[in-house]
């Protein structure tokens, strides 16, 4: 198969990548930058894996940096992940509209139009193909500082949804994962307390394993789930 996938420097995105290269598939990473993790997928995996850059802060850029560039009218897509995703963290009252707008591009704006080409990828290629979108369990669970993030994650839950209606007669799905907080790069600003203090909300007292949600994205791309469209998959320790 081949999968595109947005945010495949570090975290969950490269263990997403990795996971799917080493069942054999294709893996086109799109980033704005290589890290030293990402550069040395690349190397392990030269053959199926292709470094696509893009800025996802630009969504009109994406049809000729993603698709024209490296994609084409030759190359089927089977599962699109988007996964990319910045935060901007504060209090609404302090809310800074240039920095709302910048994170929509990124975390809705962006994935709407990689669905949107991705789409018409699988219909010109009569592909029965599978979407999944990270969302966040701010979506669902309430996280001071983190309403204008939460926002952006809810509407990409709301496009899925309604992605799946729209195309499940092709045979198209979009699903939906909602991780809880990982030890990744957008965590770390959080203080040990605050962690703690969220890890202690869930029910096995700990974090979201970064390699059980990328198990589960590749659930969703697999046959494995071909009756599996429209849902929202949350993996997150069990928030109580």
């Amino acid at each position: 198969m081949n999968i595109l996938l947005t945010g495949g420097s570090r975290g969950l995105g490269l263990a997403i990548a990795q996971q799917q290269l080493e069942l054999g598939n294709s893996v086109f990473i799109v980033n704005r930058s290589v890290s030293s993790e990402l550069k040395e997928l690349l190397r392990q995996y030269k053959e199926r894996a292709v470094f696509v850059e893009c800025d996802l802060t630009k969504p009109d850029s994406i049809k000729d940096s993603v698709f024209a560039r490296h994609i084409g009218n030759t190359v089927p897509i089977h599962g699109l992940v988007n996964n990319a995703a910045i935060s901007y963290d504060d209090l609404v009252t302090n809310m800074d509209p240039e920095l709302v707008a910048s994170m929509f591009q990124v975390n809705v704006y962006s994935p709407m139009v990689l669905a949107k080409l991705t789409i018409r990828n699988m219909l010109l290629h009569q592909t029965a193909g599978s979407m999944v979108h990270c969302s966040s369990i701010c979506s669902r669970k309430g996280y001071k500082g983190l309403a204008m993030y939460a926002a952006t994650k809810g509407a990409l839950e709301a496009f899925s949804v309604n992605v799946a209606r729209e195309w499940g007669t092709k045979g198209i799905r979009s699903n939906c994962v909602v991780p809880g907080f990982m030890k990744t790069s957008m965590s770390s600003t959080l203080s040990d307390a605050d962690r703690d203090k969220i890890f202690s909300r869930t029910a096995l007292r700990s974090a979201t394993s970064i390699q059980s949600v990328a198990s589960t994205v590749g659930f969703l791309l697999s046959d494995a789930s071909c009756s599996v469209t429209g849902q929202a998959f949350v993996v997150d320790s069990g928030t109580i």
